[in-house]
């Protein structure tokens, strides 16, 4: 019996190697080791308390009333024009996936919340709920991201770094959807007939920013603990996930009568127990992509085709532009999280050998898979929104709204392609 020491992400693991004579039976039993080692290695890792926590903020400010006053204060500023309600959505995606971190999450509650006032004052039903799913992507780019930190504790790159490098990206492709719905209104008037537009005073309007003091908590928990290296992104993901208890638990105390009350305090504990099964889902599928990798190394399949690409001597930005079309037809296919697990064990050696910036390359990544999300067949912001949606609106109504929002998607693409410095210029100031 031989030791192999191998990197697994976040440190070495130790892997027993066997007599290649031992039959089919033995090999199997040869492998357990391995196999039971490096799960329990990665679900066990401290730094993995991140995931459940930020799960719990996603649940906890969907139930805490935080999105309402997000939308109702956006309203407030933004519904005076035709394309006013849709970027108010687009904006109010954005600013709860500073709460949430999941874009199935603020995908789900938007629908909800905003397609049913949008249709009410004139929009389309396949554009208001095409631009829910959309912009709910833009919570798995802005901090706090599960998607920057599954990469992170499968590739061992700073999941600091990782959830800095997203806010440039999130917040242009807020802009880019933006302009795509101003570009909607302006060549297709009729998908929003908007009558009764939002007027209020100036005064009105600032004091309804007042209402997004949980926001403004949970931003700088996470932005400034982990930019201003006061906190760990593990810190900061507990100290924002007790900020928003503690606003549910004030929404509770608040409430105006005992029945609701009730039926909040049913939503925070049902809140804890989707926040544990979740997480518990995420943990599996981590655990098992460890094994994955270990099994790739062992067999030579991450070194053979490491050399094979880098025999066709390609440009390390042409390199990129292939694994990301790889992740573009994937979407269509795959989960985020199950791309992930499938392509960092075999792809990250590849770049690295290539040299190519890990930041700059996770944070291309993660953009390519979240395009994913509204791909079909298997587009998961899709089926979120129309799970939320109103009885009339079908599948293929979502689908067929959805192509102006990929076109904008592709955009943001080809614009981080092109300047890298956008997704490296904030990670370069954390330590």
């Amino acid at each position: 019996m031989q030791i192999l020491t191998i990197d697994v992400g976040a440190g070495t693991q130790d892997i027993f190697l066997y007599d290649s004579r031992f039959d089919l039976e033995n090999g199997f039993q040869a492998s357990m080791p391995t196999v039971v080692s490096g799960f329990y290695h990665k679900i066990s890792n401290p730094a993995l308390i991140t995931l459940p926590l930020f799960v719990l903020m996603g649940f906890l400010a969907s139930g805490g009333g935080i999105s309402k006053s997000i939308y109702e204060t956006l309203n407030l500023w933004l519904g005076g024009f035709r394309s006013g309600l849709g970027i108010a959505t687009v904006v109010g995606c954005t600013a709860f996936g500073t709460v949430c971190g999941s874009s199935l999450v603020t995908a789900a509650v938007f629908a909800r919340i905003s397609a049913p006032e949008m249709r009410r004052q004139g929009y389309d039903k396949r554009l208001a709920y095409a631009i829910c799913a959309s912009a709910g992507a833009i919570g798995m780019l802005i901090p706090p991201s599960m998607l920057a930190i599954v990469y992170g504790m499968l590739s061992g790159v700073s999941i600091g770094k990782l959830l800095m490098a997203g806010v440039a990206p999130g917040v242009l492709l807020a802009l880019f959807f933006s302009v795509t719905i101003m570009i909607i209104g302006r060549l297709r008037p009729s998908s929003m007939k908007v009558q009764g537009l939002t007027s209020a005073t100036w005064s009105k309007r600032f004091r309804s920013l007042g209402s997004w003091w949980p926001i403004y908590l949970v931003a700088a928990s996470i932005f400034g603990g982990i930019y201003g290296g006061i906190f760990s992104p593990s810190e900061a993901s507990a100290v924002a996930a007790f900020v928003l208890f503690v606003v549910f638990l004030l929404r509770v105390v608040t409430s105006e009568s005992s029945g609701q009350r009730r039926d909040m305090m049913r939503e925070l504990w049902g809140s804890f127990g989707a926040t544990a099964t979740t997480s518990a889902l995420i943990f599996l599928v981590l655990g098992g992509a460890t094994v994955f990798s270990q099994f790739l190394v062992l067999t030579g399949v991450t070194n053979q085709l490491s050399n094979f690409v880098k025999g066709l001597g390609l440009h390390p930005t042409v390199l990129v532009v292939v694994f990301c079309f790889v992740y573009l037809v994937l979407g269509c296919f795959l989960d985020s999280v199950s791309m992930l697990c499938v392509t960092i064990p075999v792809f990250n050696p590849i770049v690295n050998a290539a040299g190519v910036d890990p930041i700059w390359y996770a944070t291309v990544v993660i953009v390519a898979i979240e395009i994913g999300l509204i791909t079909p067949p298997v587009g998961l912001n899709l089926f979120s929104t129309k799970g939320a949606a109103e009885p009339d609106v079908t599948l293929e109504d979502i689908i067929g709204g959805v192509f102006p929002f990929f076109i904008a998607f592709m955009a943001l693409l080809v614009f981080l392609l092109s300047f890298p410095s956008v997704s490296t210029f904030l990670p370069s100031y954390v330590g």
